[in-house]
């Protein structure tokens, strides 16, 4: 009976040291998934087409986190004169219409406070016009030039009206 009951001891133990090793692996995933999930607080965008052709051009993108650093980021903008993108380098370019998202690749996903990325991109457009995009976003954030909110905060006073009592 003494052996019954050292083994029943020992299951125990083990038994609940897995679950707690479990309970910390699956704590830290959630952790590491958090930090990952952010969105950056503010970011500055420099685009250029210093290469034009007739129907053609090369375009350079510089994207800087002004806000806390993410690991792993998507940069959108919307092309206001039918761009389309044909190749593009240190970064996944992707495009539906006129809306483009550019992903960060495996060298380059970790954007501190303050930090560069660059990338660059072939492009086609028709017409005679190949109008740069004005507004990029980052991780969702409007990228304004400055950290902080992208909208101003409302305008409208409280009411002076003091509530009824009873």
């Amino acid at each position: 009976m003494a052996g019954l009951r050292g083994t029943l001891r020992r299951t125990r133990w083990r038994f609940g040291l897995v679950t707690s090793g479990i309970a910390v692996l699956l704590a830290g995933v959630g952790l590491v998934n958090a930090g990952a999930a952010h969105a950056a607080a503010g970011c500055r965008v420099v685009y250029s087409a210093p290469s034009q052709w007739p129907g053609g051009f090369t375009a350079n993108v510089d994207l800087t986190n002004l806000g806390d650093a993410v690991n792993g980021w998507r940069l959108t903008w919307t092309f206001p004169s039918g761009q389309r993108v044909t190749q593009a380098w240190n970064a996944t370019v992707t495009s539906a219409g006129n809306d483009v998202t550019a992903t960060n690749v495996g060298y380059n996903a970790a954007l501190g406070t303050n930090q560069s990325v660059s990338f660059g991109f072939n492009g086609t457009y028709t017409g005679t016009s190949n109008t740069a995009p004005t507004s990029f976003a980052l991780n969702g954030v409007t990228c304004t030039g400055s950290v902080g909110p992208t909208t101003p905060p409302p305008t409208t006073p409280p009411p002076t009206t003091p509530p009824p009592t009873t």
